[in-house]
């Protein structure tokens, strides 16, 4: 085992978390989810990481930060790995996740616009039994009615 990793340096999990800035929970998640490669052990039991973990922490963290999720992330590493995927394959992914994304704003601001139309609505002087608000959510009046049945 010592002679694999001759000349490599290696990292025990508490550097590998601190060099990716993530927590030692994280990197056990990742490797537990497949997406960073499967570690040795030294013989006293400590896991063996090298540069590779962490550069590959790193791009799950990257990732993250666009919006995809776990399951498309360990998609794209593999396709990586994949000798024979081309650019236009990962184009298509970071396509679709624009169209998701794309999908999810539209998604907000429709909610913002229904919220913003029922905050205005109330007037605050009522009765709890008159307010606009609540009678949107149990689907008494016209907003609620087109919220979701």
């Amino acid at each position: 085992m010592d002679k694999k990793y001759n000349g490599i340096t290696t990292y025990k999990i508490g550097e590998v978390a601190r060099r990716a800035d993530v927590n030692k929970e994280t990197v056990q998640y990742y490797e537990k989810r497949k997406l960073i490669p499967k570690t040795d052990r030294r013989r006293s039991g400590y896991r063996i990481f090298t540069q590779r973990h962490i550069d590959q922490i790193k791009f799950i963290k990257r990732a993250q930060q666009l919006g995809f999720t776990l399951t498309e992330i360990k998609e794209l590493l593999e396709l990586r790995l994949d000798e024979e995927t081309s650019c236009s394959e990962i184009k298509e992914e970071a396509q679709q996740k624009y169209q998701d994304v794309s999908e999810k704003i539209d998604d907000l601001l429709r909610i913002k616009e229904t919220l913003t139309g029922l905050i205005d609505s109330c007037s605050e002087d009522g009765t709890i039994g008159d307010c606009p608000i609540l009678e949107a959510l149990e689907g008494k009046n016209k907003t609620g009615k087109q919220l979701r049945k």
